[in-house]
């Protein structure tokens, strides 16, 4: 449960809009697009990461009450490592190579089986 930004009260998390103010809480009417709005008199821009390095392109800066790419300044940024292990020569590698290009071996043994067929 979570509070609308308009009228505090508690709304669920999975709403597009406040059921009682009918004010929007997911940009572009999407629920996995979060909407962050600004409370109170100031402005998301002041606490935002992207203002600060100025890579930010949003046509409301610096005065942006609302935006979908606002990043708190405070909050880390959270670098996603790599999710594959180089084990291509060992039995589990060769097992994921083999499933991600089956399509290409599967024609490859269709090729190779109708050449023995036409020399034999």
């Amino acid at each position: 449960m979570i509070s609308c930004p308009h009228c505090d009260r508690k709304i669920n998390a999975q709403s597009v809009t406040c059921p009682y103010c009918n004010h929007p809480l997911k940009a572009f009417g999407h629920p996995g697009i979060p909407l962050y709005q600004a409370k109170d008199r100031g402005y998301l821009c002041d606490r935002c990461c992207y203002h600060q390095d100025d890579s930010c392109t949003y046509p409301q800066r610096p005065t942006a009450k609302t935006c979908i790419l606002f990043h708190d300044i405070d909050q880390p940024v959270i670098i996603q490592k790599p999710t594959y292990q180089p084990y291509l020569f060992t039995l589990a590698g060769i097992k994921a190579w083999g499933y991600r290009y089956r399509a290409w071996l599967a024609i490859a043994v269709i090729l190779i089986f109708s050449l023995i067929l036409a020399l034999l």
